[in-house]
């Protein structure tokens, strides 16, 4: 939330699509033991995301199982392309992982076949599923995984991260 306005503050800024990047570099260079850096973005396409995937490396997409998302993917693919040519040629596509996954529903599956037939191994073969106790957890103030570590949804972000892993290790 407190980054709400934060767009807005960036308007007269003529290198606000530097700004984080300059941020990254700078903790880098005093922090040589940091790795990776990652940033959280909200659901939409302004300032604050653009300059996000200025400063990265890499975009994971998440990935919600609904037909209206299928359209936001097309929209950050877009965006991708455009940040790479004007403002960050090394950015690239790290991988799209499927949320809110639910076996017994006919438009998951349909989402998921049209998605992996698009981008082939570019999707994560983890889907984080629908889950109630990860919906849960941020109104008690926790992460999933500290929530509840065994229910279905910690479970899959466990797999996720070794499959996230294992994809660093092999590039």
């Amino acid at each position: 939330m407190e980054l709400a306005g934060a767009d807005i503050d960036l308007l007269d800024d003529p290198q606000r699509h530097y700004r984080l990047k300059r941020a990254i570099d700078r903790l880098a260079a005093e922090c040589p033991d940091i790795t990776y850096v990652l940033i959280d973005c909200p659901p939409s396409l302004g300032l604050l995301t653009v300059g996000s995937m200025t400063a990265a490396d890499a975009v994971l997409i998440p990935l919600q199982c609904e037909f209206f998302a299928l359209e936001g993917l097309s929209q950050i693919m877009r965006t991708i392309e455009t940040v790479r040519a004007r403002l960050n040629p090394q950015l690239e596509l790290q991988g799209v992982v499927l949320t809110m996954y639910d076996r017994r529903n006919n438009l998951s599956a349909d989402v998921e076949a049209d998605v992996r037939a698009h981008l082939g191994d570019k999707v994560y073969r983890t889907a984080i599923p629908r889950n109630v106790r990860i919906s849960e957890a941020p109104s008690h103030g926790k992460p999933a995984l500290l929530y509840d570590l065994k229910c279905a949804g910690s479970q899959a972000y466990v797999q996720l991260a070794s499959e996230v892993i294992g994809r660093e290790r092999a590039a």
